[in-house]
C-alpha cells in the first residue's frame, strides 16, 4: 500500500507540479534554497542547488528555480517555502538564539531541511557534529534516529534501495521525525558533490566507487527528497497543507516571534 501510495503521489506531481509551483515560492517556482549561516562554509558544492533544480525541471516537470536563493534562518521569508538545503564541509559556530527559533518554527509548522555533509566524514568536529549541535539545541525534545529504509522518502518518486552521494557512505540517513514526519534528513555522503556540474557540462567531482551509476542514484534520492517535501497526497497528516493554502489563499505568513 506504502509503494502505492508513493507511486500515485509520484504521478501526481509530475502530472500537476507546475499548478502547484504557483502556490509556493517566487514567481511560482519551487525553490531549492540554500541555508545561510555564519562561520563555515555554507556552499561549499557551488552549483549543485542549481544542478538538483535542473533535475527536477527534467525529471517532474516542477518548475524549479534554476538560481535558488539563499536564506538565514532567522529570515521571517522561510515560511515561504517547504524545503531548506543546509550543507557545509567543516565546523560552524552555533547559531543565534533567533536562527535555533527560526529552525524550529520552520520544521513544526511543517517544513523539510536536508542537511548534507559536504565532507562525507560525518565528523563530530566537523559540519556533521555541528549541524547535530544545533539541530539538539532547536529541537532538544526529538532525538536523530536512523531512519528505516521502508521509509516513503526512499519511494517518493524512485524506489531506492540506500543512499549514495560523492561517497558510497553508510547505508541509512538519519533523521528527526516529528509526528511520523521526517522533518529534518540527514546525510553524510556529500548528495551536493555527485549533483555538481560545472558550466562546461562536466561533472565537478569524482563519484566513488560507483562511477556514474552511484551518481544517478544520489540524483535520484535529492528528487526524492524534495518530492517528499512538496508533496500532500501521500502523508496523512497533510503536514504542508498550511504553507500552500496560506500561498493559495494569499494569507499572512507567521511572524518570527510568534
Amino acid at each position: 500500500m506504502r509503494t502505492a501510495l508513493s507511486l500515485t503521489c509520484a504521478l501526481v506531481v509530475t502530472a500537476l507540479a507546475p499548478s502547484w509551483a504557483q502556490a509556493i515560492g517566487e514567481d511560482g517556482e519551487i525553490d531549492v534554497r540554500v541555508v545561510r549561516y555564519d562561520g563555515g562554509h555554507h556552499r561549499p558544492r557551488e552549483t549543485a542547488p542549481r544542478r538538483l533544480a535542473w533535475e527536477l525541471r527534467k525529471r517532474t516537470s516542477i518548475d524549479a528555480r534554476l538560481e535558488p536563493s539563499e536564506v538565514r534562518l532567522d529570515d521571517p521569508t522561510i515560511f515561504t517555502t517547504p524545503f531548506l538545503y543546509w550543507t557545509g564541509d567543516v565546523a560552524f559556530p552555533s547559531l543565534s538564539e533567533a536562527e535555533s527559533i527560526g529552525l524550529r518554527r520552520f520544521v513544526t509548522l511543517g517544513g523539510t531541511v536536508l542537511v548534507d555533509d559536504a565532507s562525507a566524514a560525518r565528523d563530530p568536529a566537523g559540519f556533521w557534529g555541528s549541524a547535530r549541535r544545533e539541530l539538539a539545541r532547536a529541537l532538544p525534545e526529538t532525538p536523530i534516529a536512523r531512519l528505516p529504509s521502508t521509509h516513503t522518502v526512499f519511494r517518493s518518486f524512485y524506489l531506492i534501495d540506500r543512499p549514495e552521494g560523492r561517497v558510497q557512505g553508510p547505508s541509512h540517513l538519519d533523521a528527526i521525525v516529528i509526528d511520523e514526519r521526517a522533518a529534518v534528513i540527514l546525510s553524510g555522503h556529500d548528495l551536493g558533490g555527485a549533483w555538481a556540474r560545472d558550466v562546461y557540462g562536466h561533472w565537478t567531482y569524482p563519484v566513488e566507487p560507483g562511477g556514474d551509476l552511484q551518481r544517478e542514484r544520489a540524483i535520484r534520492l535529492g528528487v526524492n527528497v524534495v518530492l517528499y517535501a512538496l508533496c500532500l497526497d501521500y502523508k496523512d497528516d497533510q503536514v504542508h497543507a498550511p504553507f500552500i493554502m496560506r500561498r493559495r489563499s494569499g494569507g499572512r505568513i507567521p511572524d518570527m516571534d510568534e
